[in-house]
């Protein structure tokens, strides 16, 4: 007699939890923490470059998940929908502290030669996040919104309540900068290679 394996779908595991997390069982709101926190808190340090200031958005960010749960609908990605509410936190956040400045941009002509960035180079995943962090904080989010959560301009213009225009014209300046900070890092390792 053969015996018939029972393929159980993994996310009837994650609907069950989210279900009780609902229902108020703290078991379940601790698992769920537990198990996105890590990845969470890195989505808030891409945007937030003080490591304690990240960690008290992630938990605010929790908070609203929780608050919010009922609301999730059971489609798409779960981590996602987390996700979602961590980057608005993080904007809220940003905002608060007034570190989010856009200068408007009315002419195309600055943005029409588009960059490529090639971080193939890149194998230090901290030096990254740190050149990241060294661009404004207007480039910085509209980059991330952008390359990192793959917002479209317009979501990044209705996120950040800019022009369009005003996006695309960050989105140029922090990958010309960021090109021009990994070409500096390439010349000197080449130099310091032949010397």
């Amino acid at each position: 007699m053969r015996k018939i394996l029972k393929v159980i779908p993994l996310n009837s595991n994650q609907d069950k939890l989210i279900k009780k997390a609902v229902r108020g069982q703290r078991g379940a709101q601790e698992e769920i923490y537990n198990q996105f926190s890590p990845k969470m808190l890195s989505v808030c340090r891409y945007y937030v470059k003080d490591i304690h200031f990240a960690e008290d958005v992630m938990i605010t960010g929790f908070f609203k998940v929780f608050k919010y749960l009922d609301s999730y609908q059971f489609k798409g990605s779960f981590e996602g929908w987390i996700r979602r509410i961590m980057v608005r936190e993080c904007l809220t956040f940003l905002r608060r502290k007034n570190r989010l400045i856009f200068f408007e941009e009315n002419h195309e002509s600055v943005f029409k030669d588009s960059h490529t960035i090639d971080f193939q180079d890149v194998v230090d995943v901290a030096y990254l996040q740190k050149i990241i962090d060294e661009l404004p904080e207007g480039y910085k989010t509209v980059f991330l919104l952008f390359a990192v959560e793959g917002y479209s301009h317009k979501e990044i213009s209705e996120q950040l309540k800019i022009k369009e225009n005003t996006s695309k014209s960050q989105l140029f300046k922090a990958r010309r900068m960021l090109q021009e900070k990994l070409n500096e890092t390439n010349k000197q390792g080449y130099e310091s290679k032949s010397s």
